[in-house]
């Protein structure tokens, strides 16, 4: 089968900047292997090259923030010449996907006599790249945990700044089944 150029995503970690990567497929033009262009359009305006295909790696385009505007449609496609292989529409808020938090820590508080029950602080910080300082961006942290031998996470809370006040909620646990 034909794999044609496809874009695999376009993610904004923190609303100022967005990337978009795509997957060149068996498309391989050895005269130039650049023929892949990414164009995009913003409003209703031009189709215009992608700014910068270096920074965000191969096979992707960077938009810094002098190209990055919220809530402005944007389309993005994937051309050679006339022939177009995939185009995306989106709006830079709908493809905020933050970078994890830093700096996860925890410790054991407190554990009943027993020894089953027990109290983790557990701390952790924002990802330097979001700017929550400003208050530009409001994340929400989901806590997971699981079984050392286990495979899968169990969620046991989600919070955002203002019901975390700070990074460091402490989670009542079941230590020992």
């Amino acid at each position: 089968g034909h794999l044609s150029p496809q874009i695999i995503k376009c993610r904004s970690p923190e609303l100022e900047t967005f990337s978009c990567h795509w997957s060149t497929g068996d498309f391989h033009s050895l005269s130039a292997p650049e023929a892949v262009q990414l164009l995009y359009m913003k409003r209703k305006d031009e189709w215009k090259e992608c700014p910068d295909y270096i920074t965000a790696g191969e096979n992707s385009c960077y938009f810094n923030t002098s190209y990055t505007s919220v809530w402005i449609p944007y389309c993005v496609k994937l051309a050679n010449g006339d022939e177009v292989f995939d185009e995306k529409c989106f709006s830079v808020e709908e493809i905020v996907l933050p970078d994890p938090p830093v700096a996860l820590n925890w410790t054991l508080l407190n554990t009943s006599p027993t020894g089953i029950h027990g109290d983790i602080q557990v701390c952790w910080e924002p990802p330097p790249s979001a700017d929550v300082r400003k208050g530009w961006i409001t994340l929400e942290y989901e806590l997971q945990y699981k079984e050392v031998n286990e495979t899968k996470w169990i969620e046991c809370l989600v919070c955002s700044l203002a019901s975390c006040q700070r990074e460091c909620p402490i989670v009542a646990f079941l230590l020992h089944a």
